[in-house]
C-alpha cells in the first residue's frame, strides 16, 4: 500500500486518500499523509486508537470508530441481561485493539470477559485449542472480533468443533457468506448475530437522498453491468462515497477561498520524491475540512479538531442468522443509534435464536441434550460394583451407592446424556486430575479431596459431603483384670510403713487409754483391749472414726491428732494415684493429635501413607518437608491390613 501510495503522489498532484481499507495500514499512510501534508479519510479503518487527533493529525474517518460499536455490543448484553463473554479477535490492530476497548467497556458496565482467544492471522490458526477453551467456560456467549475473511475460517473451526449452535450463541463484528458452508451445517448456524455499522436512512436518520441517487444514476450509466439492486449495495461503499465527495466538496471549498492568489490551489512543492513533497495549502485544507457540515449518503458528518471520528452518525444494526425464504440468511432484527440505543427494527423480524428458539439464552453453561462421560472411583460407600442379573438371565455389573444415584438425579434434573466409565483402580486421586485435563472425561464425580493444588489445573464444583482429615490406628486391647489394682496408688513399701503405723498407733492407744477411757476398762482381756484400739486406730486413719471410742487423756487426743492429719494426706494422695492409674490403663494410644507426629513419636516409617492422595501431599507438607520417608500404600485395604499386622502404627485417612 505505501509503495503505490508513494508512486502515484510522485506523479500527480495527490490532495487526499481515500482509504486505507484496513486498521493495520493506516498508522502507515495516515503518517505519509501528514508528512506530504494531504487528507487521509477511511471508510473502514475502525481502530479506536485511530481516534487520536494529536498522534493522527491528517485522518479522517467516515465509518463509526470501534468505541462506537463496543459500547453498541455492550448495550447489547445489557438488553439481554447477559453478564460475561468470550472475545475472540485476530491478532491485528483492528483485532487486538478491538477487544481491549471492549474488555474496557465491559469492566466499566460491571460485565464479565471471561476469556480472550487469539486468531493467528499469519498461520490462519487458533493459538489454543477452539473446543476445550469454549467447553470449559461457564460462559456460552462469544464475540468475535474479526474480518469477514478471518471469521469465516473461525466459524468453520468453530463448526468442526462443535461448539455453535444450539450451546453456543456468537456474536461477530463482520458478517460471512452462509452459502460457504455445507447444509449439514445449518442448524448450527442459526442463531449467530452481527453488530455493523450503517447509513442513517435504516435508523430513520435523514441523509443526503438527492445526492445517493444521483450517484446510482451515474453508476447506472457508465457501469450497468457492475450495478446491483440499490438495496444490495455494500453498505461499506457508502462510507467510501462519503470520504471522497467529502475530499470534493472540502477541495471546492478550499479552491473559492484561494481565488485571488497567484498561485494553483492545489499546488505542491516542487520534487520528485514523494516524501519531500508538500501540499501548500494544507493547513487551510485541513481547517477547511474540520469546519465542514454535510449531510451525506451515509448521513450527517461533521469533524472536530479533537477527534478522528465524525460527530454524530454512528449508526448499527443486528443482523440474525436464520431460514429465509427457504434459505439460511443474515436479516437484520435490531436497529442502533447513539441517541436512541437498540431498537426493534423496522421490518419486524423476530430473533431466532441457536436451536431455533424464541427465547434468549441466558448466556450461561446448559447440559440439556449434552452428551457427559464422567468418570466414577470404586470407593465404598460412593460407588460399589454390585452384580445383578439381567433379563436375558445373564450376570452383568452395575454401579450402586451414593454417587450413582447423585448422578442419576442430576441427570433428572439437568436433562444431559450420561456416560459413565468406572476409572481404573490403579489410577491415583493425584493423577485423575490430568484425566480432565486430557479430556478423558468431561467431569470425574468421587470422594476426591479439594486442595490448593489440585485448583491450580481443574476446577471443583461445591463439596458435596463434607469431610475432614483424621489419624487411624489399631484399637488398643482391652485392660487385664487385676484383683490387686487397689494396690497400685501406694508402693508395697508405704503399704508396710502404714501397716507398722497403724500398729505402733494401737499399741501407743492401748498404753495411754486403757486405764482411763471406760470402754476400754470394760475390756478384761489383752486381746479384746488391742483389738479395740487397732479398730480406733484403723478408723482414723482412713475417715470413718471409731464410734463411740474417743480419747480422754491429753497424749492420746494429740495421738488422735496426728491420726486425723495422715488421714487427710493418705486418702487424698490414694484417690489422685487411683484415678491417674485407671485413666492412664483406659488411654494407652501411642499419640495424642497431630502434633505428636510431627514430633516424631511415632517413626516416620511406621507411618502408612495412601500414594496420590490428599494424605500424601499433606504429609509431605506439612509434617516431612517433603522427604517421602512413609510407608507406602496403594489402597485404603492395604492401609487397614498394614496396621491389623502391625506393619505401621497409624495412617492418615479423609
Amino acid at each position: 500500500a505505501m509503495s503505490s501510495t508513494c508512486q502515484a503522489a510522485s506523479t500527480s498532484n495527490i490532495v487526499g486518500i481515500v482509504g486505507p481499507a484496513y486498521s493495520r495500514e493506516s498508522p502507515i499512510i495516515a503518517g505519509f499523509g501528514e508528512r506530504v501534508g494531504i487528507p487521509v479519510i477511511s471508510y473502514a479503518a475502525t481502530d479506536p486508537d485511530l481516534s487520536d487527533r494529536n498522534a493522527y493529525p491528517a485522518f479522517y474517518r467516515t465509518v463509526p470508530s470501534d468505541n462506537a460499536a463496543a459500547t453498541a455490543i455492550v448495550k447489547l448484553f445489557i438488553r439481554f441481561n447477559w453478564s460475561s463473554c468470550i472475545i475472540i479477535y485476530q491478532n491485528d490492530a483492528y483485532g487486538s485493539n478491538g477487544a481491549k476497548i471492549l474488555t474496557e467497556l465491559f469492566i466499566k458496565n460491571n460485565l464479565i470477559v471471561a476469556d480472550t482467544l487469539v486468531f493467528d492471522i499469519a498461520t490462519l490458526r487458533m493459538q489454543d485449542n477452539l473446543k476445550n477453551f469454549l467447553i470449559s467456560s461457564s460462559t456460552r456467549i462469544v464475540v468475535l472480533w474479526a474480518g469477514s475473511v478471518y471469521t469465516t475460517l473461525i466459524i468453520q473451526n468453530a463448526l468442526d468443533s462443535d461448539v455453535l449452535g444450539p450451546h453456543f450463541t456468537w456474536i461477530l463484528s463482520s458478517s460471512l457468506p452462509l452459502n460457504s458452508f455445507h447444509e449439514t451445517y445449518h442448524q448450527k448456524l442459526i442463531g449467530m448475530l452481527t453488530v455493523e455499522p450503517i447509513p442513517g436512512n435504516i435508523v430513520d436518520a435523514p441523509i443526503n437522498t438527492t445526492l445517493l441517487n444521483a450517484a446510482y444514476t451515474i453508476w447506472k450509466q457508465y457501469e450497468p453491468e457492475t450495478f446491483p439492486n440499490s438495496g444490495q449495495v455494500n453498505y461499506f461503499a457508502l462510507f467510501a462515497f462519503d470520504a471522497t465527495w467529502l475530499l470534493i466538496q472540502s477541495l471546492k471549498e478550499l479552491c473559492s477561498k484561494t481565488t485571488n492568489s497567484s498561485s494553483s490551489c492545489i499546488s505542491f512543492s516542487n520534487s520528485s520524491f514523494c516524501f519531500d513533497r508538500h501540499f501548500l495549502s494544507s493547513e487551510l485544507f485541513f481547517n477547511t475540512i474540520n469546519n465542514m457540515i454535510l449531510l451525506d449518503v451515509s448521513g450527517p458528518i461533521q469533524f472536530n479538531i479533537n477527534v478522528t471520528d465524525r460527530i454524530d452518525g454512528s449508526f448499527y444494526y443486528a443482523q440474525n442468522s436464520q431460514n429465509s425464504s427457504n434459505r439460511l440468511n443474515f436479516v437484520p432484527v435490531l436497529k442502533y443509534s447513539n441517541r436512541d440505543g437498540w431498537q426493534q427494527y423496522s421490518e419486524g423480524n423476530v430473533i431466532i435464536w441457536s436451536g431455533n428458539s424464541l427465547i434468549p439464552p441466558t448466556g450461561g453453561a446448559k447440559l440439556e441434550g449434552v452428551k457427559l462421560r464422567i468418570g466414577v472411583i470404586q470407593s465404598v460407600p460412593f460407588t460399589m460394583i454390585s452384580t445383578v442379573t439381567n433379563e436375558f438371565g445373564q450376570n452383568a455389573t452395575k454401579l450402586i451407592g451414593y454417587i450413582p444415584d447423585l448422578i442419576d438425579l442430576l441427570q433428572n434434573k439437568m436433562k444431559f446424556i450420561p456416560n459413565i466409565e468406572l476409572i481404573p483402580p490403579h489410577r491415583t486421586y493425584s493423577s485423575l486430575e490430568q484425566l480432565v485435563e486430557d479430556c478423558v472425561y468431561d467431569i470425574i464425580v468421587g470422594d476426591v479431596t479439594v486442595t490448593a493444588t489440585r485448583r491450580e489445573n481443574i476446577d471443583f464444583s461445591n463439596s458435596i459431603f463434607d469431610n475432614s482429615l483424621r489419624i487411624i490406628m489399631r484399637k488398643a486391647p482391652d485392660v487385664d483384670l487385676d484383683v490387686f489394682a487397689f494396690m497400685k496408688p501406694f508402693s508395697w513399701r508405704l503399704w508396710l510403713l502404714i501397716l507398722g503405723t497403724t500398729v505402733l498407733a494401737s499399741i501407743l492407744i492401748c498404753l495411754l487409754e486403757r486405764e482411763t477411757n471406760p470402754i476400754l476398762e470394760e475390756e478384761r482381756t489383752i486381746t479384746g483391749l488391742y483389738a479395740m484400739s487397732v479398730w480406733y486406730t484403723f478408723g482414723n486413719l482412713v475417715g470413718y472414726g471409731a464410734g463411740p471410742l474417743h480419747p480422754t487423756t491429753p497424749a492420746g487426743r494429740l495421738l488422735t491428732a496426728g491420726l486425723y492429719i495422715l488421714c487427710l494426706v493418705l486418702v487424698a494422695s490414694y484417690t489422685a494415684n487411683l484415678a491417674s492409674d485407671l485413666t492412664v490403663s483406659r488411654s494407652k494410644d501411642l499419640i495424642s493429635g497431630i502434633d505428636d507426629i510431627k514430633s516424631g513419636k511415632i517413626p516416620f516409617h511406621r507411618i502408612g501413607i495412601r500414594v496420590g492422595t490428599a494424605m500424601e501431599e499433606y504429609y509431605l507438607r506439612e509434617i516431612s518437608g517433603g522427604n517421602r520417608n512413609y510407608y507406602p500404600f496403594q489402597s485404603l485395604e492395604e492401609v487397614y491390613d498394614g496396621l491389623l499386622n502391625n506393619k505401621i502404627d497409624a495412617s492418615f485417612h479423609d
